[in-house]
């Protein structure tokens, strides 16, 4: 982490995507009195990869293999507070209330590591995080909860950080969550051309994605299933960047996809953001097939919310598919039109949990506990 930046918060520009408005007032003053408290509170809301992030290139840094964009909901939301305990015996994390244990407490406290290590204060602390969205299901729960990790870790810790820094931070926690440190849309550099490892990290953050004021879209989210994975995204990307013979081929697509994208956001033509978003995701899920043994998160529920969105399109209404390492589907559209669209899926898996976002803030400092 660099440490030679202005102290700021996580959300100190405006927030493309967002209807152009502004970040939440009183942001440098919450940040003020974490460091004199060290504690602090952050939200921080999951993002969903409009262009995916499948596969690292460097597992302890984090690096990607290729670029991604996404756009931040603004349901889901991930509170998390830190707090500083000068002479506790170690770190103590809470996940929904209860004492973690095990890879998910590990996880967290070697991402405090990380931070206290850039912040030069030794101090253990407890963490107290809770989601709104289930954990492990391919809803994007990692992204927000490291995003508000950072964020409110970086406060209680007073890390000199600003906003890149923060965003480079939260990546190496999960690196979707470097994402979420912003509203609407996000590009993640993958930083191909930085050289070596030091360059890499120093180059692989995200960044606000500008999208025309005209485009005003909705991601209605189908949870066909909300229970754990069977295999975690981290082992299915592992050994499919490992085994797949289609995982090169679509990581070069991949590239091109996400310049279309970018063209596609600038002109506010839903439609190509769509077309684009879906053959990358099935294309992903296409190189998960064709590892060995193969990675499989396709569920009949979910091939029935697929069938669903072509019925939608064969009908005229502009619906497009996206899914992340999970059997979820989310399925994007115009806000005008969500209400159509939650309608089909329920009508067409009776048993799915419909829920309609709509693009959402950067993850932010908020008073309290957040509760």
């Amino acid at each position: 982490m660099a440490t030679d930046q202005h102290t700021t918060t996580a959300t100190d520009r405006p927030r493309p995507g967002v209807g152009g408005g502004h970040e939440p007032v009183g942001q440098e003053q919450l940040w003020q009195r974490a460091q004199a408290a060290g504690a602090a509170t952050a939200v921080a809301h999951p993002n969903i990869a409009l262009i995916k992030y499948w596969g690292k290139r460097d597992e302890q840094l984090v690096l990607p293999a290729a670029d991604s964009l996404s756009m931040t909901l603004d349901v889901f939301a991930t509170t998390t507070t830190v707090r500083l305990a000068p002479g506790a015996p170690g770190d103590r994390v809470l996940l929904g209330g209860a004492e973690a244990s095990g890879p998910s407490a590990a996880r967290v406290v070697a991402f405090l590591d990380l931070v206290r290590a850039a912040s030069a204060v030794p101090h253990p602390a407890i963490v107290d995080s809770r989601n709104t969205v289930p954990t492990g299901a391919g809803l994007a729960s990692s992204a927000s909860g490291f995003a508000a990790l950072a964020v409110a870790a970086a406060a209680a810790y007073a890390l000199a950080a600003d906003t890149r820094g923060l965003s480079r931070l939260a990546r190496r926690g999960s690196g979707s969550a470097c994402r979420s440190l912003f509203g609407g849309f996000a590009q993640w550099h993958a930083a191909l051309d930085a050289g070596d490892d030091s360059g890499a990290d120093a180059a692989s953050f995200a960044e606000p994605v500008p999208a025309a004021p005209t485009l005003d879209p909705a991601l209605v989210v189908a949870v066909v299933d909300a229970g754990p994975k069977a295999v975690s995204s981290r082992e299915a990307m592992r050994r499919t960047v490992a085994t797949s013979p289609l995982y090169r081929p679509w990581v070069a697509s991949s590239g091109q996809d996400l310049a279309q994208m970018r063209a596609a956001l600038a002109a506010g033509d839903l439609p190509a953001v769509g077309e684009i978003a879906e053959r990358n995701a099935l294309g992903m899920h296409a190189t998960m097939l064709a590892a060995r043994p193969a990675v499989r998160y396709l569920a009949p529920a979910s091939l029935r919310v697929l069938d669903a969105v072509t019925q939608l399109r064969d009908g005229g209404v502009a619906a497009y598919a996206t899914m992340d390492a999970g059997p979820n589907v989310k399925v994007l559209c115009e806000r005008s039109q969500a209400g159509a669209v939650a309608a089909r899926l329920r009508e067409a898996v009776p048993d799915a949990s419909v829920v309609v976002a709509r693009p959402g803030p950067g993850a932010c400092l908020v008073a309290g506990d957040g509760r």
